[in-house]
């Protein structure tokens, strides 16, 4: 009822929780998840899971039946103690309303619930509720004004009951000065940029990119992937990396890596294989992220005060041939995906994701579905388009509640977003299209249906041609001009660039959300990719 609440109501419980999990994603602040009692409940579990990993903060009030009620087979009483373990920073169970328990309890649980979510590590805090009848706040003429004195002077006020200001992070001296003194004696840098939060933070890493002078490798989260000319910057690393050329002449002495871990896979194999001498993480979390077991220092530290810090501890690097060949190799790559791709009128994943990323409008967003569709960005996207917010579920990685995390990261950046999604992530989330009536700004969904799950021809499976179809592909034969129709969004169908380009550019441009889908040829699209990786092998050994 506080008129300072802004409520959203879906009927879809995942949904509903990876739609508070965008909407935290792109605000940076705790979104309040409130649902009912039973399997209700178990249905946040994956939105969790995905918050506690990506460090999103969310805050979970899920209602319970009294203690007398359980384990005794009343209806819709679980045990929802604990439910989510290790996937919360923290958790209570709390007890039926009473009077014999102080008003300032219940406040003083609330505002450490709101701390816990927002202090390192981030990430969710689920409140158990349990209540007797009746559930319905109906008036039954109690006199609560005694109970309530003691909070006269809260009443009147605008703060927490208990105020938690938030620690801040100082990085040590002596640790600083001996980074500075690595990047000094070092000969051949590579500055590698995961996941950034803010604009605060990509401003802070971008001047420290540019006085390190480094080649720098940005993944599509870091924020610095498109819309962005920074001539140390490297794209298309990937790329870049399918050249065994490429990766020889271009052997690192040491890495400092910034922010999460990267989505491209080539380049953590790369990371594996060099096995640097130094080789340097820093991110505001004391978790390991290190699966590969190759990280030499460890820093947790706010990104924006380690990169202002380290910035002024080191002199500006001259531009160098090291650094030059980076650039002068991303440009022949540049050219080789124009030719390849500019001249084909048919539409494959790369011609669709690299027209996405150039004529998507300045001021939106960007929600990347996982598996394919942020590959290909990452891949793909050419950096001379317009400077927009990214999002991806990228904790762990899962398909589902993709376009319910989209509409909440849509309502929390107040921009409008385009959708980029895979067939079978789109079915797994159907429910969710119906959210997108309700976000206060319009979300183009662009879905590459492929028929399946077309990751896996690019994996050691699809040599094992008589499981690869019916049991990792998964073909489905479905299109989804239905579902368009069913929730109310516009929808077209082009069947060429040219028609993709005309029908984007509309949607976008438009107050309606709307679903384009595009008809893939999978085997086609991997015939394109495995041209494109062979020009680039050809074109940078020449």
């Amino acid at each position: 009822k506080h008129p300072d609440t802004h409520k959203i109501i879906h009927f879809d419980e995942r949904g509903t929780a990876f739609y508070a999990l965008g909407h935290a994603r792109a605000t940076g602040e705790p979104t309040v998840l409130v649902c009912t009692s039973g399997t209700a409940v178990a249905n946040l579990l994956p939105a969790v899971v995905e918050a506690s990993m990506d460090m999103i903060p969310l805050i979970i009030l899920s209602t319970d039946r009294p203690p007398e009620l359980h384990d005794t087979g009343a209806n819709q009483t679980i045990r929802q103690v604990n439910m989510f373990r290790e996937f919360t920073r923290w958790q209570l169970d709390l007890p039926c309303p009473d009077e014999k328990l102080p008003p300032e309890f219940w406040l003083t649980t609330i505002d450490q619930a709101v701390y816990r979510t927002r202090r390192s590590p981030i990430g969710p805090v689920h409140l158990n509720c349990m209540f007797r009848e009746p559930l319905a706040p109906l008036p039954d003429g109690s006199d609560l004004s005694a109970y309530r004195a003691s909070l006269a002077y809260w009443l009147d006020s605008r703060e927490p009951f208990t105020g938690y200001p938030l620690p801040v992070s100082a990085l040590q001296s002596q640790t600083m000065d001996d980074l500075a003194s690595i990047i000094k004696n070092t000969d051949r840098g590579l500055l590698i940029v995961g996941s950034l939060r803010s604009r605060q933070e990509q401003k802070a890493v971008r001047a420290l990119s540019q006085k390190l002078g480094w080649p720098t490798f940005p993944d599509i989260r870091s924020g610095l992937r498109l819309g962005s000319t920074d001539k140390q910057l490297v794209p298309y690393y990937d790329l870049l990396l399918h050249a065994e050329s490429f990766a020889e002449r271009h052997r690192p002495d040491t890495i400092l890596q910034i922010g999460s871990r990267p989505v491209s896979k080539r380049l953590l194999q790369y990371i594996e294989r060099l096995s640097p001498s130094e080789y340097i993480v820093v991110d505001n979390h004391p978790y390991r992220t290190d699966p590969d077991h190759q990280v030499t220092r460890r820093i947790e530290s706010d990104i924006i005060i380690f990169g202002e810090t380290l910035a002024d501890l080191i002199t500006p690097s001259p531009d160098s041939g090291w650094h030059m060949t980076h650039r002068k190799d991303s440009d022949t790559v540049d050219h080789i995906l124009e030719t390849a791709l500019g001249r084909d009128n048919a539409v494959s994943e790369p011609s669709v994701v690299r027209l996405v990323s150039r004529y998507i409008p300045h001021d939106s967003g960007l929600f990347l579905a996982s598996s394919m569709s942020i590959r290909l960005m990452d891949t793909y996207a050419t950096p001379t388009g317009n400077d927009i917010r990214v999002g991806a579920n990228r904790g762990a990685s899962g398909i589902d509640g993709t376009v319910a995390s989209a509409a909440g990261f849509a309502t929390g950046i107040s921009r409008p977003i385009t959708l980029l999604v895979g067939d079978l992530a789109l079915l797994h989330d159907l429910n969710s299209l119906a959210l997108l009536e309700k976000t206060p700004v319009p979300v183009t969904v662009v879905v590459l249906n492929n028929n399946g799950a077309g990751i896996f021809d690019f994996l050691p499976v699809a040599e094992c041609k008589d499981i690869l179809e019916p049991f990792f592909i998964t073909p489905h034969g479905k299109t989804f001009t239905e579902a368009a129709s069913m929730f109310n969004l516009d929808y077209d169908r082009p069947d060429s660039a040219e028609s993709f380009v005309t029908t984007y550019q509309k949607a976008t441009e438009g107050d309606r959300s709307s679903l384009i889908e595009v008809s893939i040829d999978r085997h086609y699209s991997f015939d394109i990719h495995q041209k494109v990786h062979e020009q680039v092998i050809r074109g940078l050994s020449e």
